[in-house]
């Protein structure tokens, strides 16, 4: 049965590993379900306050991922229409492979404000530009954060081994 629960979370951590990178795919829970698949053997156990300090983490690092880009685009300027066409193009770009994963919230923001600011000649195109960096950065700070915890779960499951 060990061997099997240990298969089990090491695929959760691969998955979770790919989640970091597809949004469709929860990453950090994926693997914070890894270790305690491990912890459900007998031959690893974690103490009771490291899996609730990654519990913790893990649902900061869930909900930072979601409001992270969002703060993103307003702090580069962005309206709302961008933080919207930030999170289309995200979801468009689910669809289009890892480029479209890349792109499609840059390209959201840009097209969420021109369409907002449609006809009006006040916002200049170098600040609807900012706006979809100001969602590329944070789409990409957020991937780094998940990517850092994956992989600190990964050590320690593989440590404990």
């Amino acid at each position: 049965m060990d061997v099997a629960l240990i298969v089990a979370g090491a695929i959760c951590l691969i998955a979770g590993l790919a989640g970091c990178i597809l949004p469709v795919i929860p990453g950090v829970p994926l693997a914070y379900v890894g270790m305690l698949l491990l912890h459900a053997t007998d031959k690893v156990q974690f103490s009771a306050k490291f899996l609730v300090v990654w519990g913790i983490v893990t649902v900061v690092v869930q909900i930072l991922d979601a409001v992270v880009p969002v703060w993103g685009t307003k702090a580069m300027g962005g309206s709302k229409a961008g933080v919207w066409g930030s999170t289309a193009g995200l979801v468009a770009g689910l669809f289009l492979g890892p480029w479209g994963i890349i792109v499609g919230p840059f390209a959201g923001a840009v097209l969420g404000e021109l369409i907002a600011n449609r006809g009006k000649d006040s916002v200049p195109f170098m600040q609807i530009l900012k706006s979809g960096v100001g969602s590329f950065a944070g789409l990409m700070a957020g991937t780094v954060v998940k990517m850092v915890c994956v992989g600190l779960m990964a050590y320690y499951f593989i440590a404990a081994l």
